[in-house]
């Protein structure tokens, strides 16, 4: 497989996973909606709900099941409290897992902020030839996120290999 010469803009959706988070200071879905679409890519849809694993499964099982949305990017809701649960509710969503993902977001966070990485669940993986990334709540983790790992993955220019040239074959049975 061998990247593109060019690029290919994707329909992906924002989701910010909080209790407190609204419109007005939303500064994590603020950036990840304002780096995808610098990247070029386009925003589907953009939401918040709150840290309630039904209602959180319930509106990613529906952005995967629309065949125009390629990819979802979560922020908030990884984390060790009660009340954190991105992983229980869209984990069981994951066609395929992508462990690498989460290793190199805690190998590149612990250059940043140490040891507190261990408290990040982020994660990655597939569900119904959708991409779903989930990021801590921080904007400065999902700074992270977007520039060191999502960003490239995403553009079809991107070599030796991506995920945006993968797309075509997400689906194959």
């Amino acid at each position: 497989m061998s990247a593109t010469k060019e690029f290919i803009p994707l329909s992906l959706c924002v989701l910010t996973v909080s209790d407190t988070r609204t419109a007005e200071n939303d500064g994590s879905g603020d950036y990840l909606a304002a780096a995808l679409a610098e990247a070029g890519h386009r925003l589907h849809e953009r939401a918040i709900v709150r840290d309630d694993k039904y209602a959180l499964r319930a509106l990613v099982s529906r952005w995967i099941a629309d065949e125009a949305v390629h990819g979802i990017l979560v922020t908030g809701g990884t984390g060790f409290t009660g009340r954190d649960s991105t992983p229980e509710a869209l984990l069981p969503l994951l066609d395929k897992e992508m462990p690498g993902f989460g290793e190199l977001f805690r190998a590149l966070s612990f250059e940043e902020i140490g040891t507190s990485t261990l408290q990040s669940r982020a994660f990655a993986g597939l569900a119904n030839g959708t991409f779903l990334f989930a990021l801590p709540g921080s904007t400065s983790a999902c700074r992270t996120g977007w520039e060191k790992l999502i960003r490239a993955q995403l553009d079809a220019r991107t070599q030796p290999c991506n995920l945006a040239n993968l797309r075509p074959r997400l689906r194959e049975r």
